[in-house]
This record gives structure tokens, sequence and C-alpha cells, in this order.
């Protein structure tokens, strides 16, 4: 078990281990089509970072990385359908993490919401720009801050 999450009741540690797998889902679904792209490059970060995290969160990483690609298509059928109830489900879900970083260890919690923000960004620019890299599309644009989040260092 992941040290920091000691403090948490289940159903707050299972919030928090499905929240890269819901930032992915939101990102790559922004637009309505859940990109392939995307969720590719989620599949990718969540490998390399069970090793290239901050190391306050490797631990963390390689719970989420445990099966991500199995988890992520079996999530992704259990969500709702059409986008827009898909992205409020996801956001509202997100809404609540905010809430469960106040409960747990402040550095880890910062280091973990910087490092989600950070995938957010980097699974958006998967499909984008110049030669697909490198750029956010507006649907993207309105959720790769996880604004839902409350960040934890104010």
């Amino acid at each position: 078990m992941i040290v920091e999450f000691e403090v948490l009741e289940q159903e707050d540690i299972d919030l928090l281990l499905k929240t890269p797998l819901y930032v992915s889902i939101l990102i790559a679904g922004a637009d309505g089509k859940i990109d392939k792209n995307e969720l590719n490059e989620a599949i990718s970060l969540s490998k390399i970072k069970q090793t290239k995290a901050r190391k306050e969160l490797i631990e963390y990483y390689k719970e989420v990385g445990n099966h991500f690609e199995d988890k992520l298509k079996v999530l992704i059928n259990s969500l709702p359908s059409g986008h827009e109830q898909r992205n409020k489900f996801i956001s509202d879900e997100l809404t609540k993490v905010g809430t469960i970083l106040t409960k747990i260890d402040n550095h880890f919690a910062k280091e973990l919401y910087v490092s989600l923000k950070d995938m957010a960004k980097k699974v958006a620019e998967a499909s984008g720009g110049i030669l697909g890299y490198m750029s956010v599309g507006y649907e993207e644009s309105k959720f790769v801050d996880l604004k839902m989040i409350k960040d934890p260092s104010l």
C-alpha cells in the first residue's frame, strides 16, 4: 500500500488510483471521439512514470500502471457513451480528488497534482499540431489544466 494513503478510506484510495485513467479518458475524448493516439500516449506515460516520475510518486504509478491499458478499456466501457455526459461524470469525479488531496501529506498531494496536470498536457499534445505533436485542441484546452481539481498548494 502507498504509505500516504493509509489515512484514507478505501473509496478515496480507489478514486486516486483511477485518477490518471479519468484524466486520460477526459482529455482523449474531450472533442467527442476518444483519440487512439492520445490513449496510446497515456499508456506509454503509465509505463514511463513507474520509473521516471518524481521519486515520491513511483509507488503510486507502479500501482496505477499495473494493467493500465486493460483498466482504461474497462473504464471507457463503463462510462456514459455521450461525450458531454462522460466529460461531466469524469469532471465530477475529479472534483472529489481535490478534497481527497487535503487528507494526505501535502507534499505528496502537490507532487501528484503537478504530475496529473503534466500527464493531461502530454496526452492532449499527442494528436495535435505539426505532425500530430505539440498542440492542444480547443476542446482539450477546456480540461487540460484540470481546474476541477483544487490545487493543494493553495
